[in-house]
């Protein structure tokens, strides 16, 4: 069934994922939650496979995901278990989501981030090209991938991939194997299905409560006993942008991928207008302020690993070949980002105000 775009300006059409078999790896994970939560609101038939939720509280269990679909725990490259779960889902839709996604943790455990990040996406699309029905594959990677010299230009899709630590070049090394695993197993000639990768900035938005990222460490600080929340990096410079503008672009690409795939089965980079970056200090402090409590310390570390100053992306080609605009500007991110927690912390019911947030953001879709 293919579903017609009525306007660039729908962001997603609910009608084409109703009743549509989907895969969503790393489902536990902040934005695996928030995208298969979203699919099962639209009708699709999602399964999930991915590792353990790794803190608690998660939004994955939150939100009651196990109840909504299909769900497998176990190791992307369990690969007895991914065939198993790909053979009896029958997916139409892969969006592969399962990594190590810390730029921090993947100093202390390079290992495991390269296994997860490189080895990883190729079991996964190894499993694919042996599953007749799926169409469409998204591997969503990172604006890390890049070889990033801290200029004041925005990434594009052509520039060097790389990375000084473990996480970006693991994510420089899965677009450089995606890429070739769809020249010599998917396409023309090949499997059917086509894949798309797609490099998102640093997003925000409720429900995440990794380590080491700027959202969960400022509301764990306010909401804390010491309302105290410490930044290790306030300078760094970053294009932020509430998690529903990904997930709302890698719905659209997956649209694409199956109904007229031609120029679409190739990078993508997904991020906020450049006047939307912010400093790290900027966004804490907008956050404690939308909070309505809590206060900031500067605390940066003599000795810490690198981490990228300023790192931006140029989306010119997203915008003018698939029509994807950002929705939320800096503000509105801010406010769902810390409505979202603060009614967490009133103990309000999280599905129904997840709902209504997704409802909102494509309201405003158009």
């Amino acid at each position: 069934m293919v579903v017609r775009r009525r306007a660039l300006e729908v962001l997603v059409m609910a009608d084409f994922w109703a009743g549509r078999r989907v895969l969503v790896t790393g489902q536990t994970g902040f934005k695996g939650a928030w995208l298969s939560f979203w699919l099962a609101e639209m009708g699709a038939e999602v399964s999930g496979l991915a590792l353990a939720p790794a803190t608690t509280p998660n939004l994955h269990d939150i939100l009651a995901l196990p109840q909504r679909g299909r769900f497998v725990q176990a190791d992307i490259n369990d690969r007895a278990a991914l065939d198993a779960l790909i053979e009896s889902a029958r997916p139409e839709v892969v969006f592969h989501l399962a990594a190590q996604a810390l730029v921090r943790r993947s100093y202390a455990s390079p290992v495991e981030t390269f296994a997860a990040n490189v080895l990883g996406t190729v079991s996964l699309l190894d499993a694919v090209r042996h599953c007749p029905t799926t169409r469409a594959v998204v591997v969503v990677t990172s604006d890390k991938a890049y070889e990033n010299l801290n200029g004041p230009w925005g990434h594009r899709e052509t520039d060097p991939l790389g990375g000084h630590d473990p996480y970006s070049a693991s994510k420089g090394c899965a677009e450089i194997a995606v890429s070739s695993m769809r020249r010599a197993f998917f396409g023309r000639g090949g499997h059917p299905a086509r894949i798309a990768t797609a490099r998102a900035g640093n997003v925000i938005g409720g429900g995440d409560w990794a380590e080491d990222r700027l959202a969960p460490d400022v509301v764990r600080g306010c909401l804390g006993p010491e309302g105290l929340a410490r930044l290790r990096n306030p300078g760094a410079v970053r294009p932020w942008q509430h998690v529903l503008e990904p997930l709302g672009a890698y719905l659209l690409l997956a649209e694409r991928l199956c109904e007229v795939p031609e120029g679409v089965d190739e990078a993508w980079n997904i991020g906020p207008d450049a006047r939307e970056s912010r400093p790290v200090f900027r966004v804490a402090e907008a956050l404690v302020a939308a909070l309505g409590r809590g206060r900031i310390e500067a605390t940066p570390e003599a000795d810490a690993p690198h981490e990228a100053h300023l790192l931006t992306l140029d989306c010119a080609k997203v915008r003018a070949r698939l029509g994807w605009k950002p929705r939320l500007d800096f503000a509105a991110t801010i406010a769902m980002t810390a409505s979202w927690y603060s009614a967490w912390a009133r103990g309000e019911d999280m599905v129904s105000l997840t709902r209504a947030q997704i409802a909102a953001f494509e309201a405003a879709a158009g």
